[in-house]
């Protein structure tokens, strides 16, 4: 049972009793009274404040004021819980979230070292079984000392015949063979009188074939698995800068600043259509989805849509008010639009039926380098001569992230791989990032040049690369 102030009607936090009228009062109160008054006010005899008696009680237990316990009060009151329910359960949803990328950046770590385990026990494996191989070949090579007779054995001592010496024949088969072999070696996959590897490609229906375009103006076809050269194409009169690989059929496509496209039959080792659709310097090559048209941009600032079949230029489009060159462009995977790079550091997204630009990303400060469609076709990773990598959301037109990388980096390629999993960039080194969290999980640092290309390969199993050393490197994922 609570005691009521018999003035304010209300638990009081101080009780005191009247004698006088053996009511209960909050001090603070009948105090304020009694200086006003003198008198008891429930029956208005004389009262002192030194006959007032302290009530000790525990805290008590202040019920809700009258107020509060309208209807709107009531209601305000379950607002204002739902609202910290909903703020925890959105902070409890974001650490839930973080907690999920780390498990999946720790699982994808896991995942890389298992495969670094599995490949070293496989070479320790294959090198245990050299060096058993060579034991006993070592054991009957290695000299031994030969007993002039064999006691006991009654056979006669054992002569070693005399060194004849190396005749004309053999050192002549030697030199022939250094030769050839010299002559391979330097070879290489491009001319060295004018390095440097400036585009890539792999064929998508067999990642062994790689696409080479160099500055000796040769596309050049190699095979991984076999380590050899299926064919050597020659015909642009400058450097070749853009390669692609046709995804079904034994052709593959280059683009020069001889302003030409051409078309190559890997099979015959010839060119079987030169297209013809722009009268400067053609900076970018993209295949349609359906195989039979090509995308090209140029230095003359426009984009064309042609047709691999025929050689015929089907469109040829410019922003006449930007008045800009292009540096790159690239089809989405669905095929209907495209993106292309300029050298006033815009990205511009083109409608391909309409023949419109429908969007602009602005955001770089120096000439788009390489831009790349992620395969579920959301993403768009964009590089220029600012030493960053931009990655734009296509659903909501912005841009969600920006790598910087190092001073003076320069961005050459960029390919996201088939999965949509990671994201490569080529350019001072190679780097491969983790798309969502957009993290960097490997660097390589191989190559002696400028890396010019990248492209993963089946399942994101291995990486290519290409360089300005003439090189083509492949690694292990």
């Amino acid at each position: 049972m609570s005691l009521v102030c018999a003035i304010s009607n209300e638990v009081p936090e101080h009780p005191c009793v009247s004698p006088v009228s053996n009511q209960v009062f909050e001090r603070r109160l009948i105090e304020k009274f009694i200086a006003e008054n003198g008198v008891d006010p429930m029956n208005g005899q004389p009262l002192s404040e030194e006959q007032l008696i302290d009530i000790k009680v525990s805290h008590p237990i202040r019920p809700k004021a009258a107020s509060a316990t309208s209807i709107p009060a009531i209601l305000k009151s379950l607002q204002d819980e739902w609202d910290a329910v909903m703020l925890h359960s959105f902070t409890l949803r974001q650490q839930l979230q973080t907690t999920r990328q780390e498990l999946s950046h720790a699982l994808y770590q896991h995942d890389a070292a298992c495969r670094v385990i599995a490949r070293l026990t496989k070479e320790v494996t294959a090198a245990r079984e050299a060096l058993a191989t060579l034991k006993p070949q070592a054991g009957l090579v290695a000299p031994q000392a030969m007993p002039a007779s064999q006691p006991g054995a009654g056979g006669e001592p054992m002569e070693v015949s005399e060194q004849v010496g190396m005749n004309p024949e053999i050192i002549q088969k030697l030199q022939d063979k250094a030769t050839v072999l010299t002559t391979e070696r330097k070879k290489g996959l491009h001319s060295a009188s004018v390095p440097g590897i400036l585009c890539m490609d792999l064929c998508p229906s067999d990642t062994n074939k790689v696409l080479t375009g160099g500055a000796d103006k040769n596309v050049v076809v190699f095979d991984k698995k076999e380590e050899q050269i299926i064919a050597t194409l020659k015909g642009h009169t400058k450097k070749v800068t853009s390669v692609i690989y046709h995804p079904s059929q034994s052709v593959v496509f280059s683009a020069s600043p001889d302003s030409t496209i051409r078309v190559w039959s890997v099979t015959g080792g010839n060119c079987v259509q030169v297209v013809r659709a722009h009268e400067a310097s053609v900076t970018g090559l993209s295949l349609h989805a359906t195989g039979d048209y090509l995308l090209s941009s140029s230095e003359d600032q426009y984009w064309a849509f042609s047709d691999i079949q025929t050689g015929r230029v089907l469109t040829k489009v410019t922003d006449e008010a930007a008045g800009v060159a292009l540096t790159c462009a690239q089809f989405h995977p669905d095929g209907l639009i495209f993106g292309t790079g300029t050298a006033d550091s815009q990205i511009k997204i083109w409608d391909l039926k309409e023949r419109t630009n429908v969007a602009n990303f602005p955001g770089h400060s120096g000439p788009v380098t390489s831009i790349a469609f992620s395969e579920n076709g959301y993403y768009l990773a964009t590089g220029a001569q600012d030493s960053s990598v931009k990655l734009w959301d296509l659903r909501k037109l912005k841009n969600f992230k920006t790598i910087a990388l190092d001073n003076n980096y320069e961005v050459k390629s960029l390919v996201f791989d088939q999965s949509g999993t990671y994201l490569a960039v080529g350019g001072s080194d190679i780097r491969v990032y983790i798309c969502k969290q957009w993290s960097e999980v490997l660097n390589f640092s191989d190559h002696s040049g400028l890396v010019t290309g990248v492209a993963f390969g089946d399942n994101a199993q291995f990486l290519s690369s290409a360089g300005m050393d003439r090189s083509l490197k492949f690694y292990s994922l």
